[in-house]
């Protein structure tokens, strides 16, 4: 599977990839030879619109991202890279890229409101930043995007 590293200026798109379950660290500050150090390190692909940082990497993979509009950047990294069929949406933290591991309702008890417990089926917990998810209010509208994004009926879900 291809993973990323994002510029900072590329955030909003971070953070959809890791929506879409793909590999993408992002720092809201970083020198750009310390994300080429990185992407060279760990084989990750270079995601930039900075077409200087994109001309002086040259020892890794970069892929220029051409537009500003974020769903419009999503695409252009999942046709790249053929993506759409290897997402596993809501599947890691949008906080720190980890894999998000199911607890059961139990568990859960303790790290929500009584609110968020009685109107959640599924939870998962983030084992990195402690962050824990369910299908809110907002998940309907997050999945229309997923499926707009990935052109397709979302087939793999996370929680619940």
């Amino acid at each position: 599977m291809v993973t990323f590293i994002a510029d900072c200026m590329l955030g909003k798109l971070a953070k959809w990839l890791r929506i879409l379950g793909f590999d993408v660290l992002y720092f809201s500050k970083i020198e750009d030879s310390e994300l080429v150090r990185i992407a060279g390190r760990d084989g990750r692909v270079l995601l930039t619109r900075d077409t200087k940082l994109a001309g002086r990497a040259r020892t890794v993979r970069t892929l220029l991202i051409e537009s500003e509009k974020w769903e419009d950047q999503v695409r252009q990294v999942l046709d790249v890279f053929s993506l759409r069929d290897e997402a596993a949406p809501n599947s890691l933290c949008i906080a720190c890229n980890l894999p998000l591991k199911s607890i059961p309702r139990e568990r859960a008890m303790n790290l929500v409101v009584p609110f968020v417990l009685e109107r959640g089926r599924a939870f998962a917990l983030c084992p990195g930043c402690g962050r824990v998810f369910w299908k809110g209010t907002h998940f309907e509208d997050m999945e229309g995007r997923i499926e707009s994004l990935l052109g397709r009926k979302n087939r793999k879900a996370g929680p619940g």
